[in-house]
């Protein structure tokens, strides 16, 4: 095969992911619309007609068999996607003999493949979670969508500056961070309109009966964002210090506070501060959450704003 076609294999390849996700998306919202009624909702109404005995604290509702066939269906496009997506980056590393994330088209498509990755790990080993799919692949379409559109650039060689290995060693360790960040954020944002809303219910502002309350519970979604967020944190710290290590080796200076690097240590502090309010007495649950959210706004717009206003040593490829 040659190297155009294998361009233009990945390119089809991306297209195809993005259809993979969308069906997927489909697949959760209805899933979500045939899902199990919460028990307070058993409790209040019944099965549309009189109310009838709560189940007992603790006991699990069964999910429709309807909801569980489409819940296994959008699981399965979600991993076809993940297969079609892995092969845009091997394809595209293959027609150009390289590391396929040499500029902001393959890192940011890299990022977004960390991130279904690690939802699909996590829906795996705890099936409740599999209920937040439709919240994550969403802004998973939305952001291959716009790579696509905004990002694309024709696969090439790599910059001179970009010939090291520390392109392996950094870069990864850059994407990985960002992808799993990216899942804790979303949970995050999920834990603070669940438990916002499980508020509202208690005081009797709020139906039970929303879209939210087939969500897993609040605490479920928390934990999960705090725990992608601890395995996330180490490896962006490896990824800042190993830029460094890289920036003295390129430029003869561990640190200029180029804005790159600049805003890759603020979201390295505000990550810092996310797992020490988690421990923090009177900062646990929401508090602690928004800054979770802080940290994936600040790490987004790392990648954007500053790979396209601002200006740097960084600015010649659009990677971190």
């Amino acid at each position: 095969m040659t190297d155009e076609f294998l361009a233009k294999l990945s390119d089809h390849l991306f297209t195809t992911s993005v259809v993979l996700y969308t069906l997927a998306v489909v697949a959760f919202c209805a899933e979500l619309a045939f899902g199990r009624t919460s028990a307070r909702t058993r409790e209040l109404v019944g099965a549309g007609g009189p109310p009838v005995e709560a189940p007992a604290a603790g006991a699990v509702v069964p999910e429709p068999a309807r909801a569980r066939r489409l819940g296994a269906v959008a699981m399965g496009l979600t991993m076809v996607g993940i297969a079609t997506h892995v092969a845009v980056l091997v394809t595209r590393g293959l027609a150009v003999d390289r590391l396929p994330w040499g500029n902001m088209y393959e890192f940011a498509t890299a990022v977004v493949l960390v991130g279904v990755t690690s939802y699909t790990v996590l829906a795996v080993r705890a099936p409740a979670l599999r209920h937040i799919g439709a919240f994550v692949l969403g802004p998973v379409v939305v952001a291959m969508v716009l790579i696509g559109l905004f990002l694309y650039t024709d696969a090439g060689p790599l910059v001179a500056a970009l010939r090291s290995y520390w392109l392996g060693i950094h870069v990864t360790m850059a994407i990985l961070g960002f992808g799993i960040f990216f899942l804790s954020g979303i949970a995050s944002m999920l834990f603070l309109a669940r438990s916002r809303h499980d508020a509202k219910v208690a005081a009797g502002e709020a139906s039970p009966t929303s879209l939210l309350d087939r969500l897993p519970t609040a605490a479920a979604i928390d934990r999960a964002a705090h725990r992608t967020a601890v395995f996330g944190f180490p490896i962006w710290t490896f990824a800042v210090m190993a830029g460094a290590i890289w920036a003295e080796s390129a430029w003869g200076r561990f640190w200029g506070w180029d804005p790159k690097e600049t805003w890759a240590f603020i979201a390295w502090v505000v990550y810092a501060a996310y797992l020490h309010a988690r421990t923090t007495t009177g900062w646990r649950g929401r508090p602690s959450a928004w800054i979770n959210v802080l940290g994936l706004v600040v790490m987004v717009f790392n990648l954007l704003y500053v790979n396209f206003v601002s200006t740097g040593l960084h600015s010649y490829a659009g990677v971190s």
